[in-house]
């Protein structure tokens, strides 16, 4: 195993295997074409929150992207905590089911369904410090539904994801802020975007540019039930110039504050405080889960 693989399991083809198993080939549709879907839950502290939630979503993106999902949201959860009884417990787990096509369709070009595979890999992942980050607005930009599979939590999207956190880094930043085509605000490379103002809780409605995130769906039933007002609409570059507040929320890292955003330095506020806090209760309150 290459020494910056940490301690991973996979399922595939009925059992557990060791490290990161061989598995596609290049004559494999999704090696050669992009035929891949997945998800990803956490374990974290015992806890294991909106796990059936992301169980059903990648079967919602293979459908998507025109595959066959094969294993239901039931029995990924189950073998979820089969395959967590591999690890000693102490350190965050990130748990990712994934399909993938073998073979084209017509001319090669499109995945043939019957061919889909599955496979959830379980693997060692601590969570990053909440300790914030830095945002610059990125001249890439989301595609359209038009133009790609957004439905989709799709590999073939993340490429220009990465190249817009490649061209950040090299302007000393930690993450991009991405735009749909018309200029709105969308989300960061790695996460959803939410900001503050005058006490209220903004963030892009979801118009199928980007990936409406479970824990950015969580976030905003959570504050709303706590009586925080969150607002889901179209907002601008300007707009989070102007904002009190700025943090993203994703599977990854739950909630994390932006602490600069291009010039401009921000402290974590009392709304992402209050948002954390609410998850990390949320997440308790369900039975905890096995590692």
């Amino acid at each position: 195993m290459p020494q910056n693989i940490s301690r991973t399991i996979t399922f595939v083809d009925g059992e557990w295997l060791e490290g990161n198993p061989a598995l596609v080939g290049p004559r494999s549709h999704a090696m050669w074409l992009g035929s891949s879907v997945f998800d990803g839950a956490r374990w974290f502290e015992g806890l294991a929150p909106d796990l059936d939630l992301h169980a059903a979503r990648v079967n919602r993106s293979a459908d998507a992207l025109g595959l066959r999902p094969t294993v239901a949201a039931e029995e990924i959860v189950r073998l979820t905590r089969e395959g967590l009884n591999h690890f000693d417990g102490r350190t965050a787990v990130y748990i990712r089911p994934m399909y993938w096509a073998e073979e084209g369709g017509y001319m090669g070009v499109p995945a043939d369904p019957v061919s889909t595979r599955f496979c959830l890999c379980l693997y060692e992942s601590p969570m990053i410090s909440p300790s914030g980050f830095s945002l610059t607005v990125s001249p890439f930009r989301r595609p359209t539904p038009e133009t790609m599979p957004t439905l989709a939590k799709s590999g073939c999207l993340y490429p220009n994801n990465g190249r817009a956190i490649i061209e950040a880094r090299n302007r000393g930043f930690d993450n991009a802020l991405l735009r749909d085509v018309i200029g709105n605000v969308a989300e960061t490379g790695t996460s959803n975007l939410f900001m503050v103002k005058d006490g209220v809780v903004q963030t892009p409605a979801p118009n199928g540019c980007f990936l409406d995130g479970i824990t950015r769906r969580r976030i905003i039933q959570l504050l709303r039930e706590d009586g925080v007002e969150v607002v889901e609409t179209s907002l601008s570059v300007e707009a989070f110039m102007d904002a009190d507040e700025m943090f993203s929320t994703g599977n990854h890292s739950k909630v994390v504050p932006v602490t600069r955003f291009e010039d401009r330095s921000l402290q974590p506020g009392p709304i992402y405080e209050r948002s954390r806090e609410l998850y990390w209760r949320f997440a308790k309150a369900a039975p905890p889960v096995a590692a």
